[in-house]
Order: structure tokens, then sequence, then C-alpha cells
């Protein structure tokens, strides 16, 4: 495949494992990626993305365009036997899509057409859904849209989070990618449509979504927990401090009033919710380190714990 030139498109560290073994096994000729962002306190440290770093390390072009479709043409320029995305992070011009002799796949992180769009490791765990995984497709104009290649799927166990589901998933789409090229190249694939009936779509988090909702069931919320953590990370607030709670487990069906908290453990505390309690195991007050909820509880009367609200 070294004699294939591809350009790939990504910007995450999801995507890095993708383009590690496009640059091992096919000729990346450009690297597209999203503009350089300012970080720091003030603003005045210029932070590459994850696949800038890879393609610099490796002496591959960057081109990284504000908006893609008023820049495409430079990469067309480039004359791609395919394009390859991985979380971009911006919609493709049909030009792009369709010039390329193998055209332009996807890298996505769902089991389409299950969750369309940009947040589908997060939703997958919010929505409660059981497993997961990687679809390699072709690319359409509508968003995750295109006819699937090829899916591979994932269980999502009880102590899977946001972070941990990443992980699988990346390097998942980075060895079914490699194992589907050589057929992609050859003509060696069945394009399937996507059964529109059956369509679910991710969008991103919004703010008022991470704030928790204790009147929600213990499986809902310890969904939203697990499915938000690393990040955005859930939060709640008591004594009106901003508390951020990293991880949870499921407890018994006593039940007080939805945020109260009703029991106090070794490992955590129990908060009510609508059909019992969730235990919260750690987390991360304000202005502080995230820590194991049992050396919150010691920094304080369990007896003061117990009867406060969670809101």
């Amino acid at each position: 495949m070294k004699d294939k030139k591809v350009v790939f498109m990504g910007t995450p560290e999801f995507s890095v494992p993708v383009l590690e073994m496009l640059i091992e096994n096919t000729n990346v000729i450009m690297v597209v990626t999203q503009p350089d962002s300012y970080v720091g306190r003030h603003h005045d440290e210029l932070k590459f993305s994850p696949v800038k770093q890879v393609a610099v390390n490796n002496n591959i072009e960057v081109f990284q365009p504000e908006k893609i479709r008023n820049d495409f043409e430079y990469i067309l320029s480039k004359n791609p036997d395919v394009i390859i995305t991985c979380a971009y992070g911006q919609i493709i011009p049909t030009e792009l899509l369709e010039t390329p002799k193998y055209k332009a796949i996807n890298v996505h992180a769902s089991l389409l057409p299950k969750l369309r769009g940009g947040s589908p490791l997060h939703r997958a765990i919010i929505n409660g859904y059981k497993e997961t995984g990687i679809t390699i497709m072709y690319m359409a104009p509508g968003m995750d849209d295109g006819d699937i290649i090829t899916q591979k799927s994932v269980k999502i166990e009880e102590t899977d989070n946001v972070g941990t589901i990443h992980d699988k998933l990346s390097i998942l789409g980075r060895d079914l990618l490699k194992e589907t090229l050589p057929n992609i190249f050859s003509g060696n694939i069945t394009r399937t449509k996507q059964d529109e009936s059956k369509v679910t779509f991710a969008y991103n988090i919004k703010r008022e979504e991470e704030k928790i909702d204790f009147n929600k069931t213990k499986e809902e919320v310890f969904n939203q927990i697990r499915g938000m953590y690393p990040f955005p990370v859930a939060y709640t607030t008591l004594n009106n401090e901003i508390i951020k709670i990293c991880s949870s487990r499921i407890g018994s069906n006593k039940k007080g009033t939805p945020g109260e908290i009703i029991n106090v453990y070794k490992d955590g505390f129990g908060v009510s919710c609508s059909d019992g309690e969730i235990i919260i195991t750690r987390l991360k007050p304000s202005g502080k380190k995230e820590m194991n909820a049992s050396d919150f509880i010691n920094g304080r009367r369990k007896e003061n714990l117990l009867g406060e609200k969670l809101c």
C-alpha cells in the first residue's frame, strides 16, 4: 500500500493511532487538521493538535485551513488517491469527497446508523448502550450518512467510562482500517446503505447537560457520570459550591429526597435518586484536586454530611 497517496484529516488524540498506522503502511502526503489553539492561563501558549504533532515529527506537510470549504482545492492539487478522515471536526465539501480515485473514507466511533454526530463516545454510555464500535464508511455530504464498508463492535462494561472507551475504539479504529484498506484498494468490498429508520444522533454535549439531575434513576445518573468522565465531567453543587463527580457505583433501593445524602460508606456516600441511591466514590471539589470520596468524607463529620442536599 506504500504506492497509495493518502491525505489524512483528523485532529484529536483519538485520531493518532490511525494516522500512525497510515504513515507506516501508506504514503501520507499531507495531514489536514484544525488550526492551532492558544492555551494557558493568559491564552498565550500556542498548542498543536495531537495529529499535527505526529505529522511534524514525521516531516509530513500540515495544512490547517480555518474553513475547509474555502481551501479544499489546495488539497486536490496534491492528487491524493484517497482521503481518510477520523474526527477532523469540519464538514468536508462534496468535491473533496468525490475526486480522489478511492474517494473519501471515514473512521467513525459508533455502529452506524446509531449515533451520527460529534459525541458518539459520550452518548453511547449516557444512553446505556451495552455495546458500541467502529464503522469504516464512505463519506457523503450529510452528517455520517455514507455507505458502510465494515464494522466491528466492543462491549461497554460497567467499569468503562468515556476515557476507557476512547482508548478501546481508537485502537479498534486503527486495526479495522488497516484490515479494510487492502480491500478498498482492490475493490473487494460491499457497500451497505444505512437504514434511515434506525438513525440516532450523538449531538455535542451542552453545558446544561453536565449538571446531574437526581430526579433521574440511579442507573441514568450512573451512566451520566461515567459518560462524561474524564471530559467534560458531570457536576452538582453542595452548599452552593460546584463539585465535579468523577466516578460512582449503583447502591441500594433506599430513597430519600432526590439529591439528599442518605448513607455514608467507607468508600463514598449515597445520594438519593428517584429509585434508590447512587454512591459517589470519586470527586473534585471546587478549587481542589480530584480525590477519593473517602478523603472528602474524612474532611467532614459523617453526621454533618447525612441529610445534606446536592442540587
